[in-house]
């Protein structure tokens, strides 16, 4: 077994509650090596929770891992683009930046999803002209979709 899939089996054993799960683990190609496991929460996760999962993660590379490494657990942030159908449920009613497979881009508030698809909320047209329309997009299509913030 390779040992970012070893990594995130120990990763999943070490989450400390049935609302939080695994988005990713990143291991660096080369030595010393460079674990990012992110991590997170169907109501967030807190910074204890992403040193609980941290120190159970090390106690596991210490006994299993005799080169140098860093360990890094956190939350994805918005600059990570979503994986999981999970973390969709997770945004719904959150404003979203989807990047189609064939490059076309949508803008919207993300209404619902399903196992299959989400449901964005896209407005078109100005002032009196302005319309809501609901676009369905299949996961199959999407190759990144972010969580977009606004500071207006």
């Amino acid at each position: 077994m390779e040992l970012k899939e070893k990594l995130a089996q120990w990763a999943e054993a070490s989450l400390t509650q049935p609302a939080h799960f695994l988005v990713d683990v990143v291991v660096s190609k080369h030595k010393p090596w460079k674990f990012t496991v992110l991590v997170d929460g169907d109501q967030g996760l807190n910074i204890d929770d992403c040193a609980t999962i941290s120190r159970a993660l090390n106690a596991q590379l210490e006994a299993n891992v005799t080169d140098a490494y860093t360990l890094e657990v956190s939350t994805p942030g918005v600059d990570f683009p979503l994986k999981l159908v999970r973390q969709y449920q997770k945004n719904v009613g959150r404003h979203m930046k989807v990047v189609k497979k064939d490059k076309s881009i949508v803008l919207g508030e993300l209404k619902s999803t399903d196992a299959q698809k989400i449901e964005i909320a896209v407005e078109t047209g100005q002032g009196k002209k302005k319309e809501v329309q609901q676009i369905d997009i299949p996961y199959a299509e999407i190759e990144k979709a972010f969580v977009t913030v606004s500071f207006k």
